[in-house]
C-alpha cells in the first residue's frame, strides 16, 4: 500500500538555490541536504539569506511550492494584465508537480520524504514583497496568498534529484 496521502504522485519538478540574499536563483539537477542547515550552497544554509537574522528565529532549511500554485497565481496576474512569475522568481527551493497548494499546505507539522530524505513541514510561506522587489514585478503577495509554499526542516542528510517523489509518512500515535 502506498504511503502517499495524495491521489497523484507529487514529484520534484525543479530545484533552486541562491548563493546569497538577492542573488539570482540557480537551477540544480541534484542538491545535497544538510540537517540543521539547508541545501548545500544555498543562502539559508550559509546564514546569508535576507531573513536569516530575523527574530524570532524560524527554520528556513528548505522551501517548497506547488507548480499548480504558481500556475494559479500567474492566471490571476494575467487577468489583471500584470507580469507573471517564473518558478525561480518565487524564491522557493523546490517546485513540486502533481500536488495542489492545499495538499502542500496540509504537510504543515507533518513528516514527509523528498526522495529518501525525511523533512518536516514547519511553517507556511506567507507571501512577502521580497520576490516582487527583486524582479520589479508587483502583486506577488496578492497572487500567491494561500499558495506561497511551505518551509521545512531537513531531518537527515542526503541528496535529492529532479523527478524524486514526495511521500507522506504516517506518524505513529503516542
Amino acid at each position: 500500500m502506498s504511503r502517499s496521502m495524495m491521489t497523484t504522485r507529487p514529484r520534484i519538478h525543479a530545484i533552486y538555490i541562491a548563493s546569497s540574499a538577492g542573488a539570482p536563483m540557480q537551477a540544480l539537477e541534484q542538491a545535497n541536504l544538510i540537517p540543521g542547515q539547508g541545501i548545500q550552497g544555498d543562502r539559508y544554509a550559509q546564514g546569508t539569506g535576507a531573513f536569516s537574522q530575523s527574530q524570532p528565529v524560524k527554520i528556513r532549511h528548505i522551501s517548497l511550492i506547488a507548480q499548480a500554485g504558481i500556475a494559479i497565481a500567474n492566471e490571476w496576474l494575467e487577468s489583471g494584465e500584470e507580469p507573471q512569475f517564473s518558478d525561480s522568481e518565487t524564491r522557493r527551493n523546490i517546485v513540486l508537480s502533481n500536488i495542489s497548494p492545499d495538499e502542500l499546505n496540509q504537510l504543515l507539522g507533518k513528516t514527509f520524504l523528498l526522495g529518501n530524505i525525511a523533512c518536516k513541514g514547519t511553517e507556511l510561506c506567507t507571501p512577502c514583497q521580497r520576490p516582487a522587489q527583486l524582479v520589479n514585478k508587483p502583486s506577488f503577495m496578492d497572487a500567491f496568498e494561500g499558495r506561497g509554499g511551505l518551509r521545512a526542516e531537513i531531518l537527515q542528510s542526503g541528496s535529492i534529484n529532479i523527478g524524486d517523489l514526495l511521500t507522506y509518512i504516517q506518524e505513529a500515535s503516542s
